[in-house]
């Protein structure tokens, strides 16, 4: 299934029923798990990793070395789970030695047109990238989150799990799990409730984040002191524990 324009390096390793479209470039180190189907065009390249049943739409770049000028072409990684969607003119780098060394997308991922993840960025699982959303390097991101359109996500940042970001977000600070922002710098506007019920969260538990969140950006307490309250809040209902734990830990600071 590998069409004879396609130039697949005899290294490669390629599963059982892997597609590759026209044109496409496949280089020495790189995997493809069953199932797997490359459109036309693509070039994927360096030490990568692709699980089964993906898809990957025409032009895009995987595998390509970082965009960071300390990159001295170190045997960096990228590592791709199975069951994603990757749409056109999308770019994703392997990692560098400054930080894991490897650049990962979960599984059943939803990547939409023109999306770049940078080097060293870890994404989870059940995420939505709309068109043109951007990941500078070392960005981690929960499972469940959703970018939308535009959305500029700063490196180091953290983008937390169920969280929701409005078309053309730009994220100087790290997002916690659950909460809905938008604008330029990103400003809190309530939990993601809507996708939480989609999750099977219970009406209680979304209740008790939304208690939490009114802590955190309603009561005017200063962080330290919200932090604890939530703390609180999170041993009685353990649906706000991922919350709690998340501003817990934030390095950068968190949108407030």
């Amino acid at each position: 299934m590998i069409h004879p324009t396609a130039i697949v390096h005899p290294g490669a390793k390629l599963g059982a029923n892997v597609e590759i479209g026209a044109y496409s470039i496949i280089g020495e180190h790189v995997e493809i798990g069953e199932g797997s189907r490359i459109g036309p065009h693509v070039v994927v390249e360096g030490h990568t990793r692709i699980g089964r049943d993906n898809e990957i739409f025409q032009f895009c770049s995987i595998g390509a070395v970082p965009q960071d000028k300390k990159y001295d072409d170190e045997p960096t990684r990228l590592e791709i789970g199975d069951r994603n969607t990757i749409r056109e003119y999308c770019s994703f780098n392997v990692g560098t030695s400054q930080d894991a060394q490897v650049t990962r997308l979960g599984s059943d991922n939803w990547i939409m047109a023109y999306v770049h993840v940078a080097h060293d960025c870890q994404v989870g699982d059940h995420t939505i990238f709309a068109n043109n959303a951007t990941l500078a390097g070392h960005v981690h991101v929960g499972d469940w989150a959703i970018l939308g359109g535009f959305t500029g996500v700063h490196q180091f940042c953290r983008v937390g799990a169920h969280s929701f970001c409005g078309v053309g977000t730009v994220l100087l600070q790290d997002l916690p799990p659950f909460v809905t922002v938008a604008g330029n710098p990103a400003a809190p506007h309530g939990i993601n409730s809507e996708g939480l019920k989609r999750r099977g969260y219970s009406s209680e538990g979304i209740a008790a984040i939304k208690r939490a969140y009114r802590v955190l950006y309603r009561s005017g307490l200063k962080l330290g002191e919200a932090r604890e309250r939530v703390a609180e809040i999170a041993a009685e209902f353990p649906e706000v524990a991922l919350f709690a734990e998340f501003i817990a830990a934030s390095g950068r600071g968190i949108v407030r």
